[in-house]
């Protein structure tokens, strides 16, 4: 999908802390949220919720 001009969100990753090997694709919006987004979610390999935080 492309970007269109004055485009507010974007794409971001948020990596798990715990084994660094699963993610969560997500949305942001870059002007209200500058800084790094952290949130917990659900990691199935490890089986618990983890904290994940955003990589670009």
């Amino acid at each position: 999908m492309a970007k269109k001009k004055g485009e507010k969100r974007e794409i971001i990753r948020l990596v798990c802390t715990e084994d660094n090997k699963h993610y969560v694709t997500t949305t942001k919006n870059k002007v209200n949220t500058p800084d790094k987004l952290e949130l917990m979610k659900y990691n199935p390999t490890l089986r618990k919720t983890t904290l994940h935080r955003e990589k670009k």
